[in-house]
C-alpha cells in the first residue's frame, strides 16, 4: 500500500513518457467539481502500438504491479505493448496509489469516443486530458456499481447547474 495517494506523480510519469490517454473515473469527476474523494487514477489510453509501448515504459517507471482480489500483496507485472493491448482492463498498484487502465469503459467506445468532448486541465504543472462530465456520467450510469450510484446524483446536479447558468456542460 502506498503511504499516500499521489495522483500528480502518476500523471507526471505519463506526461514524461508522452502517453496519450483520457483521465476518467473518480479523479476525472473530482476535476469537474465532484466533492467525492477517490484513491485511484483511472485512464483510457489510445490503443496504438506506439502509445502502448510508451504506456508500458511508464508502468515500469511507476513500478506498477497487478492488484488481485483476495491477495494481500500485488503481483509482479511483466508487460510490453502487445501484452497490455490484449487485456481490456488492468487494475494496478503503484507506490503512488492505485492505477487502473480501461481500454473501453462501460458505456463508451473507448479512447476516440472519450477524446471527442474531453477537456484539458492543468494539474501540478502537467496538462491532462479529462473526459467530459457528460461522458463520466454516461460511463458511471452504464457501469451501475454501488459507488457510481452514490456519486451520480451529485454529478448530474453539477452538470445541470452548469447548463442552467447558461454555460456549457464542460469547463
Amino acid at each position: 500500500m502506498p503511504e499516500s495517494f499521489q495522483p500528480d506523480a502518476l500523471l507526471r510519469i505519463l506526461a514524461e513518457r508522452d502517453v496519450h490517454y483520457v483521465l476518467i473515473g473518480g479523479l476525472g469527476a473530482t476535476l469537474h467539481g465532484s466533492p467525492h474523494l477517490t484513491q485511484d487514477v483511472d485512464i483510457t489510453p489510445e490503443r496504438t502500438p506506439t502509445n502502448l509501448a510508451k504506456l508500458s515504459d511508464a508502468l515500469r517507471d511507476m513500478n506498477a504491479r497487478v492488484r488481485a482480489a483476495g491477495l494481500d500483496e500485488p503481483l509482479p507485472f511483466s508487460h510490453d505493448a502487445e501484452s497490455l493491448g490484449r487485456v481490456g482492463v488492468w487494475n494496478l498498484a503503484t507506490p503512488y496509489g492505485d492505477f487502473d487502465i480501461s481500454f473501453v469503459p462501460t458505456g463508451t467506445d473507448g479512447y476516440p469516443d472519450l477524446c471527442r468532448d474531453a477537456v484539458r486541465v492543468r494539474i501540478a504543472d502537467v496538462d491532462v486530458v479529462v473526459a467530459s462530465l457528460s461522458d463520466i456520467i454516461r460511463s458511471k450510469q452504464a457501469a451501475d456499481r454501488p459507488k457510481d450510484r452514490l456519486t451520480l446524483p451529485t454529478l448530474r446536479e453539477i452538470l445541470a447547474r452548469r447548463l442552467q447558468e447558461g454555460g456549457t456542460a464542460e469547463r
